[in-house]
């Protein structure tokens, strides 16, 4: 659920939005490497760092321990909390009382206190243990691990838990679900705070695709379709070419040689959607992009993305993101002044 709340990703000053990521024992290491690929990677036009990735711990400089076979070295104590823009809190599989009670460790709790009022607080899968434990999530929605849903909702009946989305912007709290739609709320966060620009570059460089809506669903079968078997991949770019023009399912189908209902079914397999609803994805994200990067007016950005009327776009945007485009824009220009 992204809530048009967004632009407070510039700190004081000229200096670069410092994300500190706390490193807890039993961590997964590709979650703790997360902040370090997306928000490391983002560069102002002159390519200087838009962010400063600093890693902790809530004891003394030394060993933390991973759920692998290997421990990591962490030179930073709780102290950088203290000094942190944005805080990240990536999953961890050995949080003890905060995940079987609810309730935070002397030490946890202690490092917490030492963030600044105001911090964008963010947690990725069960991350979000740590958030609710400190009460940051108290009538708040909520994403995680599709997996840990249940029990994060018994655990804090409090917490208004989605059991299906990748991730949730809830304006200085964000959550996510587990492992790699970590990297999509660190992009989605990008992106929010400099614009899809800046986020797309990222993405590019970490090879993964640009963006995913919050509320897409976690768990969507997609089996990987067999290699004699024709893909839908061609009408997809197809499509991507000529998003201004009105497009039928049948014009798609037809660009695989497929009928209509084996097209169909076989870009379900495939994307998770309907072709239908793909196209409406594809055309609201590059409805958003021209809002972002060009001063077209509200009715050429329509037409521009095969709304055809500014009365449709609004009310496309308004039900995939919940702004108008004026107020998506007025937002994300500002995001993207830093």
């Amino acid at each position: 659920m992204d809530t048009g709340r967004g632009g407070d990703g510039g700190p004081p000053g000229d200096r670069p939005h410092r994300v500190v990521v706390l490193a807890l024992d039993g961590l997964l290491p590709f979650e703790l490497g997360i902040p370090q690929r997306i928000f490391g990677r983002a560069k102002d036009p002159e390519r200087g760092p838009l962010y400063e990735v600093v890693t902790c711990s809530v004891r003394p400089p030394g060993p933390v321990l991973t759920d692998a076979d290997f421990s990591i070295l962490v030179e930073n104590g709780p102290e950088a909390l203290a000094t942190a823009d944005t805080v990240v809190v990536p999953a961890s599989y050995e949080l003890g009382p905060v995940f079987d009670e609810g309730v935070l460790t002397p030490e946890l709790e202690a490092a917490l206190a030492l963030v600044r009022p105001g911090t964008r607080m963010v947690a990725i899968c069960t991350g979000g243990y740590v958030l609710a434990a400190a009460g940051l999530l108290d009538g708040r929605p909520a994403a995680t691990h599709w997996a840990s849903a249940d029990h994060f909702q018994r655990v804090f009946p409090a917490v208004d838990v989605d059991p299906e989305v990748l991730f949730i912007d809830d304006g200085d709290v964000l959550t996510s679900a587990g492992v790699a739609a970590g990297i999509d709320l660190c992009l989605h966060i990008v992106r929010r705070d400099h614009g899809s620009a800046v986020a797309n570059d990222v993405a590019r460089r970490t090879v993964v695709p640009p963006h995913r809506a919050g509320g897409q669903s976690q768990f969507i079968e997609r089996p990987v379709p067999e290699p004699q078997l024709a893909t839908t991949t061609a009408a997809r770019a197809w499509a991507l070419g000529r998003l201004h023009e009105p497009i039928q399912l049948r014009d798609m189908a037809e660009q695989e040689a497929m009928s209509v209902r084996t097209f169909t079914r076989r870009f379900r397999e495939e994307v998770g959607l309907s072709p239908g609803q793909w196209l409406t994805q594809q055309r609201v994200e590059h409805a958003r992009q021209l809002l972002e990067s060009t001063d077209l007016s509200v009715d050429a950005i329509a037409r521009a993305a095969g709304f055809g009327t500014a009365t449709s776009l609004r009310q496309h945007l308004q039900t995939a993101l919940g702004v108008p485009p004026t107020a998506y824009r007025r937002t994300f220009r500002a995001g993207n002044t830093g």
